[in-house]
């Protein structure tokens, strides 16, 4: 089953990392009712850390960029980077067809993306095997939630914020780290979503996001599990 988190924020073997598979209970039956937790905030908020701490299966909606030689690619205004923080840097139509088929039958193939060479280098498989949940994360998550909650599978959505500075700062250590791109390129990008911030995080909670904290998404993440309701729930 790949269901890791990915490199970003991933804490395997790191002290403390919060086992929450006690949350669900496991069907006997076939997995044809899973639902998914849209993850989504604003680049290096947290994301994929909260998903791997909470213990539940992890579609990494990264892995649906498109490729650097796409055509259709947005451009950032004045400048010839690629926009990747723009929606239509990413391919929303498989994303939701992957999470609709994990939801109707435990599993689906998804690519596998490589962030510094801008490009898909294979395929995994996905297998949730019986488990009723799972978490869907990336920076564009919320962009899919209404075809979520219109085809019945939306447990719930999570938008993360830290803070723009700390955002800031945790995403160009990360990304220098990982060497996804050079770093003219990650200082451009960085200060560019330091200032856009608080209006992505208020782009992605009129999109039906809860804006939240780790504590408080963990807490969601535990009563969604088991099927219980939780106070402000993304609206229907």
């Amino acid at each position: 089953m790949r269901c890791d988190a990915g490199s970003k924020d991933d804490p395997r073997g790191r002290p403390g990392a919060v086992d929450a598979s006690h949350w669900y209970l496991v069907s006997s039956q076939s997995p044809s009712s899973a639902r998914v937790v849209l993850l989504c905030g604003p680049s290096g908020s947290g994301k994929s850390l909260l998903a791997a701490r909470s213990g539940l299966p992890v579609l990494r909606l990264d892995d649906f960029y498109k490729e650097g030689t796409d055509p259709t690619l947005p451009r950032v205004a004045g400048s010839s980077d690629i926009d990747w923080d723009h929606p239509l840097s990413w391919d929303a139509e498989s994303a939701v067809a992957a999470i609709a088929e994990l939801c109707r039958t435990g599993r689906t193939h998804v690519p596998v993306y490589d962030i510094s060479l801008s490009a898909r280098t294979g395929e995994a498989a996905v297998d949730i095997g019986r488990t009723p949940l799972f978490i869907a994360e990336g920076i564009f998550a919320a962009e899919i939630i209404e075809r979520c909650r219109e085809t019945g599978v939306l447990g719930d959505a999570l938008c993360l914020s830290r803070g723009p500075v700390k955002t800031f700062r945790r995403r160009f250590l990360r990304d220098l780290k990982e060497g996804r791109k050079s770093i003219p390129f990650l200082l451009r990008r960085g200060w560019r979503l330091m200032r856009a911030e608080r209006s992505i995080v208020s782009h992605q909670t009129a999109l039906g996001a809860h804006p939240c904290d780790r504590d408080e998404a963990l807490v969601r993440l535990a009563a969604t599990a088991v099927g219980r309701d939780v106070k402000a729930r993304t609206a229907a």
